[in-house]
């Protein structure tokens, strides 16, 4: 019962180590994020279908989920969820702290139907606190809980992270608490409820940071761009043709850069014989490190550096990421066949294991694709009365 990214990407981790996983979606609309396009992924003809085809976005955090398109505003698709909170393992949710209760959909109502279930509630400020019934959207708790105001150039304003990072994090943190839940639960037998908040898993998620801050009483050191507050050079230069990102984190690696640089001086130069000298003159060396690196191309820069032993990389955009040799080697895309759009491809699941063999089962589904399935198969429901809550409006 969640929608948009933490909750959907929370499930999507569980799906992908073989869970079976059932997406509650409204039956008209279903998931906010199937109108969020383009890009679109286009239907085939054969599909038969009408519209743009299924959002990028959709796809990108659904796949090993069967949909069940269900209206709980009516008596009857609220009793089909108690009907499947009995027989199910975990119920996420990611609605506003009390806002399933009008429906006898809360924790407590769930919990008396079946006491071993572990219901996890995905909120942007948790079930206590002055904000708890504030609406939470990962934007604004970057901006409210620190992230915002440590990312970006160190002269310029603060930004967001390039991916909704607050919803993600959240939801590897949901997915980890369900499975701790669960394994508390074969030892106990007893269900939980799980209270995961945006801004707690923000919070936790600034690390050493927030730890400097409360080991100093003081305020943290502001933005760095793609630089190391501490180590110098330790950032990203500009190239002929885009950008490369340098480490030169202690003496004897500044000094392979230096000799790859064809600057074989700079180490005995007063002002770069310490890390210590080089944070102190950091505007001066790093204008001197670019002014080499902008002579070349970072393909030129990368056959340079390799075999080096000194930490760099090129930065990338993300279409060659997906492209790029060790993400191939890895698995890390992989195609599936969806039911409507035919061949696609989608981002594989990280981990690999050695024995066992979790992946993508199934693509993300279509609006109540599995509907019949769902009701007739788990809950045994006839067609007629599956037919019945249809035309109701009940069921898509």
């Amino acid at each position: 019962m969640t929608r948009v990214l933490a909750g959907p990407y929370a499930t999507q981790i569980l799906g992908d180590l073989g869970a079976e996983v059932i997406k509650i979606e409204h039956p008209t609309r279903g998931d906010d994020t199937r109108a969020w396009g383009p890009p679109y992924a286009p239907y085939t003809a054969e599909s038969k279908k009408t519209g743009p085809g299924e959002a990028a976005y959709y796809l990108s955090v659904n796949r090993n989920k069967k949909s069940l398109g269900l209206s709980f505003q009516h008596p009857s698709g609220v009793q089909i969820l108690h009907e499947l909170a009995k027989t199910c393992d975990v119920l996420v949710e990611n609605y506003l702290p009390g806002g399933l209760k009008k429906y006898q959909l809360d924790f407590e109502t769930l919990h008396k139907l079946n006491p071993s279930l572990i219901y996890a509630s995905i909120t942007g400020y948790g079930q206590t606190g002055p904000w708890s019934n504030r609406p939470g959207y990962d934007v604004m708790v970057e901006a409210e809980f620190g992230l915002m105001h440590i990312t970006g150039a160190r002269d310029g304003p603060p930004v967001k992270v390039g991916v909704a990072i607050t919803d993600l994090t959240t939801g590897l943190y949901t997915s980890n608490s369900v499975m701790a839940g669960l394994l508390q639960r074969a030892k106990t037998g007893k269900g939980q409820h799980l209270d995961v908040a945006l801004s707690d898993c923000q919070t936790a998620s600034l690390t050493n940071i927030a730890s400097s801050c409360l080991v100093t009483g003081k305020r943290d050191g502001g933005r760095w761009g793609t630089a190391h507050p501490s180590i110098v050079p330790y950032r990203g230069f500009k190239t002929k043709d885009g950008d490369i990102l340098i480490g030169g984190g202690n003496d004897k690696l500044f000094g392979i850069l230096c000799s790859r640089l064809s600057k074989p001086g700079w180490p005995s130069d007063a002002r770069f014989s310490s890390n210590a000298t080089r944070v102190a003159n950091r505007g001066e060396l790093e204008s001197l490190i670019e002014a080499e690196t902008s002579q070349k191309t970072t393909k030129q820069w990368l056959e340079i550096f390799e075999g080096s032993g000194m930490p760099y990389a090129p930065i990338n955009d993300v279409q060659d990421t997906l492209n790029h040799e060790q993400s191939q080697a890895r698995d890390m895309v992989t195609e599936v066949n969806h039911p409507s759009c035919g061949p696609m491809k989608l981002v594989n699941t990280p981990v690999k294991y050695s024995y066992s063999t979790p992946g993508i089962r199934s693509a993300p589904p279509t609006l109540g694709q599995h509907s019949d399935e769902v009701l007739k198969d788990i809950l045994g429901m006839s067609t007629g009365e599956v037919k019945a809550l249809r035309n109701e409006g009940v069921v898509a």
